[in-house]
């Protein structure tokens, strides 16, 4: 005879009823734990570099091309660029056709461009930021440009009507560089005030012109450097 006995059913609906709870426990803690701690190094250093691919569409246009812009003068000495604008478009056919069509092929996000004059007055230079969805696009990107110092392939430059920059035109380009850091390159390309074309310049300068890649670093340093999130800031949702 067997002498075992079926439990009762609300033994067995109790004890179900404890093995769920102690179970929903250990999630509800779990999921509890994962909701209130801190973003790890991993997840700091992915919104850190989020951060940084955007700053050319959330940052300020007068935070990326400020003022004023210093640079080692040619005859030694620190001097200021002022600005004299600010493009309003960001369309990625601001460069040479030949070098937007690669731009595009890279997934260019945008260009942004400003036109400085230098503390003499004599040369202009306009800076285009390219805006590249990460660093590897921009790598890509950057050797449609010319590294040689060369305006072409290269930027336009930008001209306001009715300032000393509105004979900047693209003949008149007499030097250019491309820089990269990040998901950005910084562009240059730089002419004299009196708006003569570079055949016409007699004897290549370059050194007059050197200020301009300074003032791009300046501005890429900026812009592709980044910054660890702080979560007791505002600016930052942690």
């Amino acid at each position: 005879m067997n002498s075992a006995r079926p439990w009762p059913t609300l033994v067995v609906a109790s004890a179900l009823t404890l093995v769920c709870a102690v179970a929903a426990g250990v999630a509800g803690s779990a999921a509890g734990t994962e909701l209130t701690r801190g973003p790890s190094t991993a997840e700091l250093h992915a919104a850190a570099k989020r951060e940084v691919a955007e700053r050319w569409r959330t940052w300020p246009s007068g935070r990326i091309f400020p003022a004023t812009l210093p640079y080692s003068a040619e005859q030694g000495g620190q001097e200021r660029a002022s600005r004299i604008g600010i493009s309003p478009r960001t369309a990625c056919d601001s460069v040479d056709a030949k070098a937007a069509k690669a731009l595009r092929k890279a997934g260019c996000k945008g260009v942004l461009r400003a036109t400085y004059i230098d503390a003499l007055r004599g040369v202009l230079v306009t800076i285009g930021v390219v805006a590249l969805a990460d660093e590897s696009d921009a790598v890509r990107a950057k050797s449609a440009f010319s590294d040689s110092g060369k305006p072409v392939p290269g930027l336009r430059p930008l001209a306001f009507s009715g300032t000393v920059s509105d004979r900047f035109t693209a003949s008149v380009r007499q030097s250019g560089s491309v820089r990269q850091a990040g998901p950005y390159l910084v562009l240059t390309t730089a002419g004299q005030v009196d708006g003569r074309p570079a055949d016409a310049a007699g004897e290549p300068r370059p050194a007059i012109f050197a200020f301009a890649t300074e003032m791009s670093e300046r501005v890429l340093s900026d812009l592709s450097t980044p910054r660890m999130p702080d979560c007791t800031a505002g600016e930052w949702q942690c």
